[in-house]
């Protein structure tokens, strides 16, 4: 029998299958919790360092705990799935974020503060894992749509704590507090209907898969290693961007509430990013052209913040909201490249963790070269060049092909028999 064939010998729940509706919604609530958590600390991130003490270097470390914590994570992300299932793992990170989330925001101490944030990463890990393989699984001929809600909804989950967290903030001496408690709240919220859609949908046969080494299958992927490359620097320009554009535009000499809007300008287009580019990657034979189109637009957007940031910040914002429609580009193709669900969950946890490690190293690396050079021009300049390896690799990752085809013939080499 061969691994696709492979179904669990036991189910631990009663197996229905999912309605469409009760599916949309399931990826609705949970797209939208895994990026708030991060976001959710920038806009307070001055109180939060005054009321538990955070000097620079540690504040450092927490702009940097998605991406590490990510990558370290989401390695095992497939494994776990393997023992619960992909529902019971989803609820199990849902639950995880919520705990870590509501927990941090009343705490006295940063160390606390630290490890209870990196459970909620580890949930929020599991989930971007994850999630790519229940659409697979469940999406069908709707498969471009769950990944346009998908898509969208995270760019939403990012944007909102941008948006309202300075509002909240501002409610009293106390505000940062509510600030990011309220996304826990909101974790919790999710928790709750997966819970019911795990007891109604049973025990996933696409997480019991039989054990394979990932690793190395994936690396013999053409396809996979470069939408690894692909994700991983798209990652690192949406987190050095998450952590670093509105200082940038406050030090061209913008105010911080006009810097804040620049960088919800930035998340913000994610948001139609994530309707559009699901739909393209499904149906359009022009995708690379369309790639080559997001590395200009990032670059446009670089080029303005090093030549003239002051002169028109907004439209530096839109080219550089433009350009990260990569995100949504890359995480429709870890579906669009794979054809068995438990491929797409392999795929996912290949490229994820490569990607979250250089998302947590960008925001350090460009931090460390503006305090060494004193100013913004050696980060840009480095923003631009990794924009055309980011261009490079997502034309090979666009190209017509499967990872399934490139792991069964060994990638390039002749197919093994083993």
């Amino acid at each position: 029998m061969s691994e696709t064939q492979r179904t669990p010998a036991k189910n631990t729940g009663r197996g229905r299958p999912l309605p469409f509706w009760m599916v949309l919604l399931a990826v609705i609530l949970v797209a939208v919790n895994l990026r708030p958590g991060a976001s959710s600390v920038g806009p307070v991130l001055a109180e939060l360092q005054a009321a538990l003490g955070l000097d620079a270097t540690a504040a450092g470390v927490l702009t940097a705990l998605p991406g590490l914590t990510f990558a370290a994570v989401g390695a095992f992300a497939v494994a776990l799935s393997r023992r619960t299932g992909i529902n019971g793992a989803v609820v199990l990170a849902l639950g995880v974020v919520a705990a870590g989330l509501l927990v941090r925001a009343v705490v006295g101490t940063a160390v606390l503060f630290m490890l209870l944030t990196v459970l909620a990463f580890a949930g929020m890990a599991i989930g971007n894992i994850l999630v790519p393989a229940f659409i697979k699984r469940h999406g069908g001929r709707r498969l471009p749509l769950l990944n346009s809600v998908y898509g969208t909804s995270l760019a939403l989950g990012a944007t909102l704590p941008l948006l309202f967290g300075g509002v909240l903030a501002g409610t009293g001496p106390q505000g940062w507090r509510l600030s990011l408690g309220i996304w826990g709240a909101a974790a919790l919220l999710a928790f709750i209907p997966w819970v019911f859609l795990m007891w109604r949908a049973g025990r996933d046969p696409v997480a019991t898969a039989r054990r394979t080494r990932t690793g190395a299958k994936m690396r013999s992927s053409r396809i996979a290693v470069a939408l690894s490359i692909f994700f991983g620097v798209q990652s690192m320009h949406a987190y050095v961007q998450f952590g670093w554009a509105a200082q940038i535009y406050r030090d061209a000499g913008l105010g911080q509430g006009q810097a804040a809007l620049m960088a919800a300008i930035i998340a913000g287009l994610g948001i139609p990013g994530g309707l559009l580019m699901p739909v393209l990657v499904a149906r359009s034979p022009r995708l690379r052209s369309y790639i080559v189109g997001l590395g200009i637009c990032m670059v446009a957007g670089y080029s303005g913040l090093l030549l003239a940031p002051d002169t028109l910040p907004w439209l530096w914002a839109v080219c550089l909201g433009v350009g990260g429609f990569a995100f949504p580009t890359a995480l429709a193709l870890i579906t669009a490249r794979s054809r068995e669900p438990q491929v797409t969950a392999r795929l996912s946890g290949f490229i994820q963790p490569v990607g979250y490690l250089l998302a947590a190293m960008g925001p350090f690396a460009i931090g460390a070269l503006h305090d060494i050079s004193g100013s913004w021009t050696l980060p840009l300049a480095l923003l631009i060049a990794s924009a055309a390896v980011m261009v490079g690799a997502g034309i090979i990752a666009a190209a017509p092909g499967y990872v399934d085809d490139e792991l069964a013939s060994g990638g390039t080499k002749p197919r093994s028999h083993q």
